[in-house]
C-alpha cells in the first residue's frame, strides 16, 4: 500500500509537536523554582505557649515583627515589669497596660528589633522561675543602633494551659 504523499511529513510534524509538549510540560527550570507555600505560613513561627519554650518563641516573634496582639498574650492580667533606674539608684516598675504602651512606643518607632535568646542561667523545677541571657539590636535607623545584651528573670504561670509571664526583672544594665 502506498501512503499518500505529505502524510508521513504531517505525521512526524504531529510526533515532533507532542514530544516537544512533552519535554517542556516534564522539565524543571531551575531558575524558577517551585513556590514553598509553606513560607509565608506563621504555623512554625507562632506557639500556643503551652510549654516554656512557647513563650520565649513568641517573645522573639513579637518584637521581630513589632507584634503587639501576640506579645499582649504573654503578659499575664497581673503582669508587673522591673527595672534598675542607675541614674537615680531606685527601682521602677509597671503593670500590664503601662507595658502594653512602651511596648507599642518601641514597635513604632524602631525600624527593625532582632532578640536572641541565650542560655537559660537557671529554671526552678516547675518553671516558674526562669533567668535567661539575651542579645537584643535596636535599630532606629542605619545610623542609630542600640546593641544590648542582658538577662531576663521572669516569673511565669500556666493559666489554663497556657504559660505567661507574672513579673519580669530586667537584669541588664542599659
Amino acid at each position: 500500500m502506498k501512503v499518500p504523499a505529505g502524510v508521513s511529513s504531517k505525521a512526524n510534524i504531529i510526533k515532533a509537536g507532542v514530544l516537544f509538549s512533552i519535554l517542556v510540560w516534564s522539565c524543571t527550570n531551575p531558575f524558577a523554582p517551585k513556590l514553598d507555600e509553606t513560607a509565608g505560613s506563621t504555623e512554625n513561627l507562632i506557639s500556643d505557649q503551652s510549654d516554656i519554650d512557647g513563650v520565649f518563641k513568641n517573645f522573639a516573634y513579637a518584637y521581630t515583627f513589632s507584634d503587639t496582639l501576640i506579645y499582649g498574650q504573654l503578659l499575664a492580667p497581673d503582669f508587673t515589669f522591673i527595672y534598675r533606674d542607675y541614674d537615680k539608684g531606685v527601682d521602677v516598675s509597671w503593670g500590664r497596660s503601662e507595658e502594653m504602651k512602651v511596648s507599642h512606643g518601641l514597635f513604632e518607632n524602631t525600624q527593625r528589633l532582632d532578640l536572641v535568646w541565650n542560655k537559660i542561667l537557671s529554671i526552678t523545677s516547675d518553671s516558674t522561675n526562669i533567668v535567661r541571657s539575651f542579645n537584643l539590636t535596636i535599630t532606629f535607623n542605619p545610623t542609630d543602633i542600640v546593641f544590648v545584651d542582658g538577662r531576663v528573670n521572669l516569673d511565669l504561670k500556666n493559666n489554663e494551659g497556657k504559660w505567661q509571664i507574672v513579673r519580669w526583672v530586667d537584669e541588664s544594665n542599659f
